[in-house]
């Protein structure tokens, strides 16, 4: 784009997707809880739930036992990925008949830069709009639409008024709009951070635009600059729609914990061949690192990586060795992977497979 021109990004965030999918397809569970993930009885983890599951607590990432505890009416439903990417892809055409700027974050989320679109003249709303009523006459599905002229404020927008819903934050809104968002809702900012920022008294954007960059620095190192950037609405990063995969990982979580060290020892082979068969996708890709996960059976976790020139089972057993030796606990998930060599990367995408 010509320097000091606008930009206009739409950020498209389609309504607990998995969830809705599976109720579009059996509308017999509509208006009941329902969630999709992994069954309780094998440890599994819930990818998503309704709005309905939500009023009960049920969230995304939660253990489906815990989930049923909260709700023991709740649907659970298994994820079926092919047909979620199948329906991503549908989207996706939806997308590039308004621009080819897109850059997925997700199956159900994406950034697009309509800046050049020419469509319902130039209007980043209407073609948000629109776009937002082709999915839903096509797929059936519902999506929330954001549209700001940064990509850190347009995935706010998308998240302000879900779901079905649509909200813009305009040039001249952007000063009043983040100086009373909350520092959580800044990309990076997790419940660490937040803490810490509360015990300086800052709550706000508003609070943290007091703090000169020299500060934030001292108080936050390097993640200061982005704070001093983000707090004050600016973002300059491009929509990138051919970002490339930085570390792809498989991990498992075991219905019973592995109790020692030979227990993990006799299951990293599985892992080890599901991880070679996801790379039969990514053979252009050089590799630079492996690296190993253990989840032990109080939930903490640890990594352990080492930069290797071939990859090899016998590096993963020594990563094993290492990072078990760290807790020597029994252990309930266990998981490898690897880091590709691409220095130009912003963001690290792990392909992480849960059962």
């Amino acid at each position: 784009m010509s320097s000091g021109k606008q930009r206009k990004i739409i950020h498209i965030d389609m309504d607990c997707f998995y969830a809705a999918v599976e109720i579009r397809d059996h509308p017999e569970w509509r208006n009941k809880p329902l969630a999709v993930g992994g069954a309780a009885n094998r440890r599994g983890v819930l990818c998503t739930s309704n709005y309905i599951a939500r009023e009960y607590g049920v969230r995304s990432a939660m253990a489906t036992a815990h989930a049923l505890r909260l709700c023991p009416d709740l649907i659970l439903v298994p994820p079926s990925f092919v047909k979620y990417r199948e329906i991503s892809q549908n989207i996706r055409e939806i997308f590039q008949r308004y621009t080819d700027l897109i850059e997925p974050l997700s199956l159900d989320e994406a950034y697009l830069d309509v800046s050049q679109c020419t469509q319902f003249q130039g209007s980043a709303t209407l073609i948000a709009e629109s776009i937002c009523r082709e999915i839903l006459q096509t797929q059936q599905l519902t999506a929330s639409a954001g549209i700001a002229p940064n990509k850190f404020l347009a995935k706010i927008a998308s998240d302000w008024q879900k779901p079905n819903g649509q909200f813009v934050i305009r040039p001249e809104q952007i000063a009043d709009f983040v100086a009373i968002l909350p520092v959580k809702k800044i990309f990076g900012v997790g419940k660490v951070t937040a803490e810490k920022m509360r015990q300086f008294n800052i709550k706000t954007c508003g609070d943290l635009q007091q703090c000169s960059l020299i500060e934030l620095r001292d108080k936050f190192g390097s993640f200061g600059e982005q704070l001093h950037a983000m707090c004050r609405g600016h973002d300059e990063r491009e929509v990138q729609p051919n970002r490339v995969r930085k570390s792809l990982s498989v991990e498992h979580t075991y219905p019973q914990d592995l109790p020692d060290l030979n227990a993990c020892k006799l299951a990293l082979p599985a892992l080890w061949d599901e991880l070679k068969k996801r790379l039969e996708k990514h053979d252009k890709e050089k590799i630079h690192k492996q690296f190993l996960k253990l989840k032990f059976l109080d939930f903490q976790q640890t990594t352990v990586e080492t930069v290797i020139t071939d990859l090899n089972i016998d590096t993963f057993y020594e990563l094993l060795e290492k990072g078990f030796a760290r807790q020597n606990k029994a252990v309930r998930l266990l998981g490898v992977g690897v880091g590709f060599d691409n220095e130009q990367n912003e963001l690290t995408m792990q392909e992480q497979f849960k059962f």
